[in-house]
């Protein structure tokens, strides 16, 4: 055992290829000079708890085979752990790094934890490797200006940290926690593989999260092992959460947002999206647990909508569950804010799609008048809140079809009504008046659905749909049937033609 406890090293202290085979205890040691511990094993358990180091410490290509601890450690010079390895927990809780924290190409293969660590310097973790969880809670960054590219394969916490200068985060990670992490400057994230948990971050200027479009980068020189995360695609980075984030100054860029949960996001109509940002979308197919059979709208579905539906008693098959209780009181003004974001960019038609999110949460809410949600039920059910318009033409082609079928039956005289003209003639001559008579439309007997019918009807409904009146001979119910279908059909036209004006306009 070596034990240097308290000790004060005056001068460089050189222990360069030295190995420890049993623990190695420099708690609370103060270093003076240069300290050297290039290459050394350590073999068992190494204390380096309350150490100070005055000038550079160099633990440069150094193996920690045991737990190595530098808690309250404190850097006052460099110090460099380039290509060092550490195989079991490597812990530097509240350590203090006064000017700049060298671990390129380090090597940590067990939990490692930078809880509450102070990097006044530079942190360069350059082609580091973590194959368990990352911890940088509560850590501070004050001149980090890159941070990465290194691979984590289990979790990157930085949840509570603080970055106080321009950063670059640059990382391939399972996941990514940024809970009540604040960034005092401007900063870009660009991740591959990454699931981000951005609940409640702090950042008062331009913050860009993307993902990397060549995962290759984050580990510069080093390859990086395709089997790290299996089952993962590189280029798909998705995005947790950002409940509580003032989302002002936020870019978002090429992140699947399925899965993001959005209620209590502030400033949500003035986040950007951009490149290929997807969200859910409803179960796919025919659906026989009602009656009649249903086929889901195909659009773009929040997470939380997804959630609340899978909820709701006989939810359709393919809804995905999860926890919260946001219903649509919570859901329609997430909807109807990046309803405003996505037109604010110029992109109408995607927009429509967070409009009908936002019309379906209001026909479902409970806090509307029974008469508005009647009206919103028929506006879903004609034509898709004015965005289908499939909708509105199946609506169309059915009244239409339901207009000739009444008007043979009913409409459309027995015969053409025969015009008889009357009048006296004065004796000796003179001016005769004759008063022109018209019989009234007789009801249809005997066979209705006959070929001259049909093209009578068809002209009659033909000309409701453009609001205008045929001029046959029509009996009584001839009449209302008319005007019932001069009132319906051109609605009917004019909501497929609103549809496809909101899904191509620009």
């Amino acid at each position: 055992m070596a034990l240097f406890e308290s000790v004060t090293f005056n001068r460089a202290v050189r222990f360069v290829e030295a190995t420890f085979k049993s623990t190695a205890a420099f708690g609370s040691a103060t270093f003076e000079g240069i300290a050297a511990f290039g290459s050394a094993t350590f073999e068992s358990t190494t204390w380096f708890m309350s150490a100070t180091f005055k000038r550079n410490a160099r633990f440069v290509e150094a193996t920690f085979t045991d737990g190595a601890r530098f808690v309250s450690a404190a850097f006052e010079g460099d110090a460099w752990f380039d290509s060092s390895t550490f195989k079991d927990p490597a812990r530097f809780v509240s350590a203090t790094f006064k000017r700049n924290a060298r671990f390129v190409e380090a090597t940590f293969k067990n939990f490692t934890t930078f809880e509450s660590a102070t990097f006044e310097g530079d942190a360069r973790f350059v082609s580091a490797a973590f194959e368990g969880d990352a911890r940088f809670d509560s850590a501070m960054f004050g001149q980090t200006s890159r941070f990465g590219p290194l691979v984590c394969t289990g979790r990157l916490v930085l949840s509570g940290a603080t970055f106080g200068s321009p950063a670059t985060l640059l990382a391939a990670v399972r996941r990514l926690e940024c809970c009540r992490t604040r960034w005092s400057s401007t900063a870009e994230i660009r991740l591959s593989y990454a699931t981000v948990d951005f609940s409640h971050a702090v950042f008062e200027y331009p913050l860009t999260i993307a993902a990397a479009p060549d995962p290759r980068m984050f580990h510069g020189w080093r390859p990086l092992a395709e089997n790290l995360f299996p089952g993962q695609d590189a280029s798909r980075v998705h995005m947790a959460s950002l409940r509580g984030v003032d989302a002002a100054h936020l870019v978002l860029a090429d992140l699947d947002l399925s899965t993001c949960l959005f209620t209590g996001t502030v400033h949500l109509d003035q986040i950007r999206l951009e490149g290929d940002c997807s969200f859910g979308t409803p179960p796919s197919g025919l659906h026989w647990r009602r009656w009649p059979p249903v086929r889901l709208t195909q659009r773009r579905v929040l997470a939380e909508e997804q959630h609340w539906r899978a909820r709701r008693p006989r939810a359709v098959p393919g809804w995905v569950a999860g926890t919260g209780s946001a219903g649509p009181l919570q859901l329609a003004p997430v909807y109807r804010a990046l309803r405003k974001a996505f037109e604010d960019g110029k992109h109408e038609p995607g927009a429509a799609d967070f409009y009908y999110g936002e019309m379906e949460m209001r026909r479902h809410a409970d806090d509307i008048p029974r008469s508005e949600k009647w009206l919103l039920n028929a506006y879903w059910a004609l034509s898709g809140y004015g965005l289908r318009a499939s909708r509105a033409l199946a609506w169309l082609g059915s009244a239409m079809l339901l207009t000739i079928i009444l008007m043979m039956a009913f409409g459309i005289a027995q015969d053409d009504p025969k015009q008889t003209a009357t009048g006296t003639v004065p004796a000796g001559g003179g001016k005769v008046t004759f008063e022109i008579e018209k019989d009234d439309p007789q009801n249809p007997t005997g066979d209705r659905f006959t070929g001259e019918r049909f093209e009578k009807a068809l002209n009659i409904t033909l000309n409701s749909v453009v609001f205008r009146s045929s001029g046959q001979d029509l009996t009584t119910a001839g009449t209302y049937i008319e005007m019932a279908s001069r009132l319906t059909e051109p609605v009917l036209l004019g909501l497929a033609v609103l549809a496809v004006r909101n899904r191509v306009k620009r």
